[in-house]
């Protein structure tokens, strides 16, 4: 009866969690396609790029391709060792819409993205700047619609979340789990609430007035800040400007990372710059690793302890608790499986739940470990740790 017991509380309990985790990712505001506007402001379009021969042939044509009649674009060569800078001057012969700088060494005090930006938009004449990674890919589109929106909307900053391109297998595991977390920890809808301090941007593609970039002091305000979207979201919202996220799905597709080592890398800086001067988020985190991980754990080996126990003279006892564990597991696919659907995969990848949360459990454990040993992370070859993360 004990071990009853003891699979019906977590029975119960696991139907809660499940379907409060999946019930946070309420993307209203929508982007769709719409006409290239009449009164098209000059925008300043700003790339930041280090080391991203990989990917800024594609970003770059994709910019240039837009509809919106009266755009710049501004790309940032932030120290570049590789090609990156050779294919931009390729580039810049073919269209002279595009200006390549060749960024200046890294001050202290500063984070390298935050300074890339910084320097982008000294360069900008935009009534509006916009800022797209060097992974991310726009839609022909895109500019006109977001445009758009942000008017339509009235919003001073206006942000989107893209498409992730997964490609290989590690991607199509860990990535869903990674953006479920993320919505746990950021509503939308608090984040479009201007009565709520919530605040977070994707710097995938960000555009926002120029005016209001000025008021807040730009890029400089967040200099130490490698998670530099969500920094300046921030100084945006509580400075009592007008801060929306959107669905964007439709307008720009991005390619974050295309192995585990890069993936591993890049969110668990992410996650240790995030936490590491946020306690509350840090212990958040904790728990989100020690559900990850309990999933990873129990799941499994859940209906096979019982089959055990039936098999050992359990009779209806154990098929109880055969009952539960199947339910919830299924409960638990059917919910992975729409997340599976909405980025684009095959349902089977809803299998992988076990591995993709063990994946992210021991990220988040990493990530904290470093937090509170005072350890560093590594990104692009620079060095960010709590006391200094502008590297």
């Amino acid at each position: 009866m004990a071990y009853l017991i003891l699979s019906t509380a977590i029975f119960i309990g696991g139907i809660f969690i499940v379907t409060w985790l999946h019930n946070q990712y309420h993307l209203d505001i929508i982007v769709q396609p719409t006409s290239p506007p009449a009164d098209a402001l000059l925008i300043s379009v700003c790339v930041p790029a280090r080391n991203e021969e990989r990917n800024i042939r594609a970003c770059v044509e994709s910019i240039l391709a837009q509809d919106y009649s009266n755009f710049e674009l501004i790309v940032l060569d932030d120290r570049s060792t590789d090609r990156t800078s050779d294919i931009l001057r390729q580039l810049s012969a073919q269209d002279d819409r595009l200006r390549s700088i060749q960024g200046s060494d890294l001050p202290a005090g500063w984070a390298g993205k935050p300074h890339a930006l910084f320097q982008a938009s000294a360069a900008a004449r935009g009534e509006w700047l916009c800022f797209v990674d060097a992974d991310t890919f726009l839609s022909p589109n895109t500019l006109s619609a977001c445009y758009a929106k942000a008017m339509e909307t009235k919003a001073d900053m206006f942000t989107i979340m893209t498409f992730q391109i997964l490609g290989s297998f590690w991607e199509k595991v860990v990535m869903p789990i990674v953006m479920t977390a993320l919505s746990v920890g950021f509503s939308p809808r608090k984040v479009n609430n201007p009565n709520t301090r919530d605040a977070i941007a994707n710097g995938q593609f960000i555009l926002i007035r120029r005016s209001v970039y000025d008021a807040i002091g730009g890029h400089e305000s967040v200099k130490d800040q490698i998670v530099e979207d969500k920094a300046i979201s921030e100084q945006v919202k509580w400075n009592g400007y007008r801060l929306i996220i959107a669905n964007g799905n439709s307008m720009a597709r991005t390619r974050m990372y295309t192995s585990l080592p890069e993936m591993w890398e890049g969110w668990t800086k992410n996650i240790y710059l995030g936490l590491s001067d946020r306690p509350s988020l840090m212990l958040l985190g904790a728990f989100g690793a020690f559900l990850a991980l309990v999933a990873a754990l129990i799941l499994p080996i859940w209906p096979l302890l019982g089959l055990f126990w039936y098999l050992q003279g359990g009779g209806l006892l154990a098929l109880s608790v055969i009952a539960e564990s199947l339910i919830l597991w299924g409960i638990v696919i059917y919910a992975r499986a729409r997340v599976s659907v909405g980025m684009g995969l095959s349902l089977w990848y809803a299998l992988t739940l076990p591995l993709g949360a063990a994946m992210f459990a021991a990220m988040m454990f990493s990530s904290t470990w470093k937090v509170l040993s005072g350890k560093g992370v590594s990104w692009k070859g620079r060095m960010y740790t709590p006391k200094s993360s502008g590297g």
